[in-house]
């Protein structure tokens, strides 16, 4: 085991290296603490107490002094003299986070036997009973909204109609599979596979390879795979996918056949929420709370208005499997047998229900 918590958090950070996202995340935060502590305290991580860390909170939306530890200009390198651990204070948002991390990692540090104790565990369970749990999904009269903004989408040039048809079969993608932005761009069409069923009747499904590289298949309905020959058709495409296919599940405008960034989807969804959200304006006041809610809207509330809306309807171990949890590799092993009840429920139950917008075939 390690003798230093440098070499300690090392260990813990080893956990997370094929994922490079969480990794960045997780280190920042670790060296952020660890340097505090050695810096404003002068203690190890095993000397700090729950109450030291509801200083350090405090700390994260403030910290000062500023020349010690606010970078006075952005993109610094690591090993430049002006780096500083923070680009400024913390949003409250970004300081939960934070300290849902350093939990994470107080209690694995527990559990390998280098800590004694979490000093946070106090503080998790008492935010536990004084917040109730957020849940940041789109009902359904929001999710309404939003398919609405899409279908007044201007399609009268070549590129408007590409914009659009990117942009409905996007949020169609998401929707119906409840896949991450992040599987959007990794994976590709020829993950589109089609079996038979034990009445001989075909399925359709998505094959996706998602974090930590673990591949999950999900029902591709019948609503999905129209949404799919349309966008295909739009790009010049074969209305449905070979298996094998190498053209991404989400293209740039002009039909260069390479997958796009994250950063990019994530841009074209907040584009259409924050649209809806300006038009929801123009209704006054009743409509305020909606328009707050689609404002901070991001890529993942698709994930979970997805998932909401299948447990609604859905045996709730479908809705796993379909949405590829941790425990998915144990389920797997009981509901092979059930694969195609739960193609038929998802096809029966969960629906996109695009409107038709008047005056366009």
């Amino acid at each position: 085991m390690a003798n230093t918590d440098a070499e300690a958090l090392k260990i813990w950070l080893a956990r997370f290296a094929d994922t490079k996202t969480t990794f960045d995340n997780y280190r920042k935060e670790a060296e952020r603490l660890l340097m505090w502590a050695q810096v404003e305290h002068n203690k190890p991580l095993s000397s700090l107490s729950h109450e030291d860390l509801l200083v350090y909170q405090r700390f994260l939306g403030d910290p000062q002094p500023i020349e010690r530890w606010v970078m006075q200009k952005r993109k610094v390198a690591r090993n430049d003299p002006a780096w500083r651990p923070f680009a400024g204070p913390l949003s409250p948002t970004s300081q939960r986070q934070a300290i849902v991390i350093l939990n994470t990692m107080f209690s694995w540090l527990v559990n390998a036997g280098y800590l004694a104790g979490n000093p946070l565990s106090l503080s998790r369970q008492r935010q536990r009973k004084a917040k109730p749990r957020i849940t940041r999904f789109l009902e359904e009269d929001l999710w309404t909204e939003v398919k609405l903004t899409v279908e007044q989408m201007p399609r009268e040039t070549n590129r408007e109609s590409e914009h659009y048809h990117r942009v409905r079969w996007l949020f169609s993608l998401l929707y119906i599979t409840g896949i991450r932005a992040s599987e959007v761009v990794q994976n590709t069409m020829g993950g589109f596979i089609c079996y038979s069923d034990k009445e001989g009747e075909p399925q359709w499904w998505l094959d996706i390879t998602g974090k930590g590289d673990n591949s999950r298949i999900v029902p591709a309905t019948r609503e999905l795979l129209v949404e799919l020959s349309r966008y295909r058709r739009e790009m010049g495409l074969p209305l449905s996918p070979l298996e094998g296919e190498s053209t991404p599940l989400l293209l740039p405008i002009g039909g260069k056949p390479r997958p796009m960034t994250r950063s990019a989807v994530h841009l074209i969804l907040k584009k259409i929420f924050k649209k809806t959200a300006s038009r929801l304006k123009l209704r006054g006041p009743e409509a305020y709370s909606k328009v707050i809610r689609l404002e901070a809207a991001s890529a993942h509330w698709m994930r979970h208005t997805a998932s909401s809306n299948m447990a609604n309807a859905m045996d709730i171990r479908h809705v796993r499997d379909n949405l590829g949890h941790e425990s998915i590799e144990t389920t797997n092993k009981y509901l092979h047998s059930e694969d195609d009840y739960r193609h038929r429920e998802t096809e029966r139950s969960h629906k996109l229900n695009w409107g038709q917008r008047q005056g366009n075939n």
